[in-house]
């Protein structure tokens, strides 16, 4: 016999899951994320390597940003009335509250995906296709090269909505866009 679903996890209207939903799932897993109106979780136990680096790159990015810019991790953007995923960090213009679920894509500069083997497919597909089409100017993309992050650096085509890929880091990233940046990959991962 199967086990019955929770409540929680099923649609509150037959069109089913929107944006605003998620702030009213308490029971549902941390890393709950909405992608085209399907609720996604992150059930595979995260790596040591991505949390680490997730929390480094973090601290060196709120180091680096300036006054005004918000440096957050595991916070979702509103995309549309039926997507909200959560990037490993953001980088958002909005002023800080203390109570905010979620960032709107006009008060995002950056987002940064960190690959993992689970959510590889989101992360290099439909996830930057989602955020170029919201409009948010930059798309960072980490992946794991052989214990070694490598970060693929891209900055939004206005005109087409696409992400035009700007560089490729290894050892060192440094930017000047959306604010400047420079980092020593080499200190984010043990």
């Amino acid at each position: 016999m199967a086990a019955e679903l929770p409540e929680w996890m099923f649609p509150p209207r037959p069109s089913g899951w929107e944006a605003d939903d998620l702030d009213h799932l308490p029971e549902a897993p941390r890393h709950t994320e909405l992608i085209d109106g399907a609720l996604i979780f992150m059930m595979s136990p995260q790596r040591s390597w991505h949390s680490r680096l997730v929390e480094n790159l973090t601290f060196v990015l709120r180091q680096s940003a300036p006054e005004g810019m918000e440096v957050e991790r595991e916070m979702t953007v509103r995309l549309d009335k039926r997507s909200r995923p959560e990037p490993d960090i953001l980088a958002a213009t909005a002023v800080y509250d203390p109570d905010r679920t979620c960032y709107l894509p006009e008060e995002v500069a950056l987002v940064i995906e960190v690959v993992s083997e689970e959510s590889a497919d989101r992360d290099r597909s439909i996830k930057p296709f989602k955020y170029a089409q919201a409009g948010i100017l930059h798309f960072w993309r980490v992946e794991d090269e052989e214990g070694e992050p490598v970060v693929h650096v891209y900055e939004l085509d206005t005109v087409t909505r696409t992400y035009v890929p700007t560089g490729i880091h290894r050892d060192r990233l440094k930017v000047a866009v959306p604010f400047r940046a420079d980092v020593d990959l080499s200190t984010l991962t043990p």
